[in-house]
């Protein structure tokens, strides 16, 4: 009997060991602790903009130069919507952008984007209002959103395209949103510009 007890204590001790070990490491995972300590920077380019242009080229000497025509405007991109970052979940800040490219299509453009890393954070275009004093949990709960895809990095300037068949004047606020809990960790009210 002392001998059965043993082996049943034993096999015991090592089914409680593994399912401690497959909790610490399904949390780790699903949790991503260290992602708090880590930063990802990334500075993008508004699409479209010429960073070093050229002044144009002046008259050779000796030609009259003759008056010219006031030059439009170059297309280039147009904001039409923009908004500050407040902080829900996590301390957020930045300036959000609805920018219409030269080419037609939109693109929401973060910039001086602050926040905490975390585990699968997206960029969300959404009609719900940006509601402040809350910590994130359920403040996009109701309306549609679009998903603009992961978040390229937790600071810095970037760009993310809408899709073509989105219409952004539909959607008013942006969201850094974590997908795994369904929080927002920051968001801002787009006001027309």
């Amino acid at each position: 009997m002392e001998r059965v007890r043993k082996a049943l204590t034993g096999r015991l001790a090592v089914a409680v060991l593994v399912v401690v070990v497959g909790g610490v490491g399904f949390g780790l995972y699903w949790f991503q602790p260290w992602k708090l300590w880590q930063d990802e920077t990334v500075q993008e380019a508004l699409p479209g903009v010429v960073e070093n242009s050229a002044p144009p080229a002046a008259a050779p000497s000796g030609e009259p130069s003759e008056p010219s025509e006031p030059s439009s405007p170059a297309a280039g991109p147009q904001t039409l919507a923009s908004g500050e970052l407040i902080s829900h979940e996590h301390t957020t800040s930045g300036t959000v952008k609805l920018v219409r490219l030269a080419d037609g299509t939109h693109v929401v453009r973060l910039e001086n984007l602050s926040t905490s890393n975390g585990p699968d954070l997206r960029v969300w275009l959404t009609d719900a209002p940006v509601k402040q004093g809350k910590a994130g949990w359920h403040v996009f709960d109701d309306g549609k959103y679009v998903s603009l895809g992961r978040l390229k990095g937790n600071k810095g300037s970037q760009n993310y395209a809408l899709p073509s068949d989105v219409d952004p004047s539909s959607y008013g606020s942006v969201s850094i949103w974590c997908d795994r809990f369904d929080v927002s960790f920051g968001a801002a009210e787009l006001a027309r510009v």
